[in-house]
């Protein structure tokens, strides 16, 4: 083989791999990457195309001010008047545009007595969950090739928990009194999953026969979850 078609065979292997690469966040290869959703605010750099990160356009630093990384009003309680009686208040990349490229986010989580907030994963992050008040009765359950292990916790104030990515987690308010919670990620956009309804507010809907047979249950009971209200914390 010439060196010329090895060079040729040796980089079509090397975009191969990199097409089947695992990858999350990106890596930022600039100090700051704003995120802008119209083009008119990007930057054009050398080439003449967009700069576009992960669904994001990069802003032009020069037009960047100290509010792009700023989020205010997170110390303020959200209410929990809903069937699951807690409100998630996200700071994602959406809601904090200079998050973006960097691959941390955060989250506050309010409950009232008694609220849940249901069995969920993470595409695209782990968490690191910490209790400012209250009670939480929290867990997560690993996947089948740890054989479904679930590890469950109290956690008072002052506790942090961790929920390990992609791992199906929970957080339930058993104390007396309101609960609040604060989460990082290790994400700008982990994104969020809920189980229940994924499964039974699918759109349009998974049939029945097959939720059926994986929960091994009657199909008249698949219906009727099929048929209630699911509430998107």
């Amino acid at each position: 083989m010439t060196n010329s078609a090895w060079l040729s065979a040796s980089l079509a292997l090397l975009a191969l791999a990199l097409s089947f690469a695992d990858a999350y966040d990106p890596s930022p290869l600039q100090d700051i990457c704003v995120a802008v959703q119209e083009p008119k605010n990007a930057c054009k750099l050398v080439f003449p195309f967009l700069v576009f990160v992960n669904g994001k356009f990069c802003k032009n630093p020069a037009l960047t001010t100290a509010n792009d990384f700023l989020f205010s009003g997170l110390q303020v309680p959200r209410s929990t008047a809903n069937p699951l009686g807690s409100t998630v208040t996200t700071v994602f990349v959406d809601q904090l545009p200079g998050l973006n490229t960097l691959g941390i986010s955060m989250v506050r989580i309010d409950f009232g007595i008694g609220g849940l907030n249901p069995p969920h994963f993470h595409p695209r992050g782990s968490e690191i969950l910490l209790v400012l008040e209250g009670t939480l009765y929290a867990g997560f359950v690993t996947s089948n090739q740890l054989n479904n292990t679930f590890f469950e916790k109290v956690l008072r104030p002052g506790d942090v928990f961790v929920f390990p990515f992609g791992m199906i987690h929970f957080q339930l308010n058993v104390g007396k009194t309101n609960a609040v919670a604060i989460a990082g990620l290790s994400s700008q956009n982990p994104g969020v999953t809920t189980v229940a309804n994924d499964l039974f507010n699918a759109k349009p809907p998974i049939s029945p026969v097959v939720l059926a047979k994986g929960f091994q249950v009657d199909e008249k009971l698949v219906e009727t979850l099929q048929k209630k209200f699911w509430y998107d914390n």
